[in-house]
């Protein structure tokens, strides 16, 4: 049975430079995925503020998915080329750019641009994605899937610090000064960049260090395990993008308040501190594939428990709590299973590639959600397309070949 404990520390300086590596990543992941999930507090009071339907809010964050998505795969392989320190750089200051002119954007077109393209390329560069990059090129492979893990979990962790203090700001300052007071502690990510400067070689060297990047992303391409990962995280996408958007005004609309739709979306980020951190440590153990398969099924499972239900606030804190544990669990996997396929020389690329489905999930989540209530008053059709999504993608990732693909087999992954 393979040993996923992360081994003791050594007293020698390799050591020490790595644990400052795993802190600074899972530091950056925390900041940077906490503030992208308070957005959802902002759709209320920024839509009467400003006199716009939801589905304007929805437009913009939707449209950030979407860039993100779409420019994800450039930033990993800027990343693999020039060193993941002056893409995450590059990207935060981005990131805090559209965080401030968000909060004074003043027509439909601005927030586009603002809260949709700017924070949108700021995520490309400055997310877990491309920390992620760093621990599977500099992390070895028995501590590969636990380090995935601890990065996720963190991120989950800023999502239950960030909430209460996103819904904070915006009770006691307004919601404009609020998103200038986030963007703020955002920009402390420039600082945790310092650690991950270089590029260090890959845990594992192989020859596929010497393929050149189209050609090793042409070849993952005609990879059907592949392209079920890209299927699966699609859905991953749909999931994430439509709860974190849409699930803080579903409660308002069915009588639930603001300070307890904040509490539920604390929730998720505790509750996925344990899911995240759970399913690095049993990735390292068994089969990645059917681990997924196990969280897109308990989703279905969880979300359709909530649209029946009664509302209430114990059906609402137990759907968070539910949904945590399934919330970025699948981000350690699905890069531990590029990983294994692949390698870790081209990991920010070939898995910017999965995460622009994801993303492009996301797109849809978040549209589709403010458009489905704007026309029926109801996020109900949305819901029940998550159920059914959530069956496909828990039956998608069973065929999967864990192993490496061809051409890449000479990677220990």
């Amino acid at each position: 049975m393979k040993d996923w404990t992360p081994a003791r520390a050594e007293p020698n300086p390799t050591w020490r430079a790595l644990a400052v590596v795993v802190t600074a990543a899972c530091l950056i992941a925390l900041i940077t995925n906490g503030m992208r999930t308070t957005f959802g507090l902002f759709t209320e009071p920024l839509s009467l503020g400003r006199g716009w339907s939801r589905e304007v809010f929805a437009l913009a964050i939707a449209i950030q998915n979407l860039v993100w998505g779409i420019g994800q795969p450039f930033a990993g392989a800027l990343a693999d080329r020039l060193g993941s320190a002056r893409v995450l750089a590059a990207g935060t200051v981005m990131y805090v750019l559209g965080i401030i002119f968000m909060s004074f954007s003043t027509s439909p077109l601005a927030l586009n641009l603002t809260a949709g393209v700017l924070i949108g390329l700021g995520l490309c560069g400055a997310s877990f994605n491309i920390v992620l990059a760093v621990l599977g090129r500099r992390v070895p492979e028995q501590r590969r899937s636990w380090a995935f893990g601890m990065v996720m979990a963190a991120g989950s962790l800023g999502q239950f610090l960030f909430a209460p203090l996103g819904q904070a700001f915006i009770a006691g300052y307004g919601w404009a000064n609020a998103l200038l007071a986030l963007s703020a502690t955002v920009s402390l990510v420039l600082f945790l960049t310092l650690p991950l400067r270089g590029r260090a070689p890959a845990a594992n060297a192989s020859s596929v260090a010497e393929l050149p990047v189209c050609t090793a992303l042409g070849l993952a391409l005609r990879h059907r395990s592949y392209w079920l990962l890209i299927a699966g995280f699609f859905v991953c996408g749909f999931h994430v993008g439509f709860v974190t958007t849409h699930l803080p005004a579903h409660l308002t609309d069915i009588g639930v308040g603001a300070g307890l739709a904040a509490l539920a979306l604390g929730l998720i980020g505790l509750f996925n501190v344990a899911g995240s951190y759970s399913a690095g440590v049993l990735g390292g153990r068994h089969a990645k594939r059917y681990l997924l398969s196990s969280i897109y099924a308990a989703r279905a499972v969880a979300i359709s428990a909530f649209v029946l239900l009664p509302p209430s606030p114990a059906v609402v804190i137990g759907f968070a709590a539910a949904m945590g544990l399934l919330w970025l669990s699948t981000v350690p996997l699905t890069t531990g299973l590029v990983a294994v396929m692949f390698g870790t020389r081209f990991l920010a690329t070939l898995y910017g590639i999965v995460f622009f489905s994801h993303q492009v999930g996301a797109f849809l989540g978040v549209w589709l959600g403010g458009l489905v209530q704007a026309r029926t008053g109801t996020y109900d059709a949305v819901w029940w397309l998550c159920v059914a999504l959530g069956i496909f993608a828990a039956i998608v990732h069973l065929p999967i070949r864990e192993r490496p693909a061809p051409r890449f087999s000479v990677v220990t992954a």
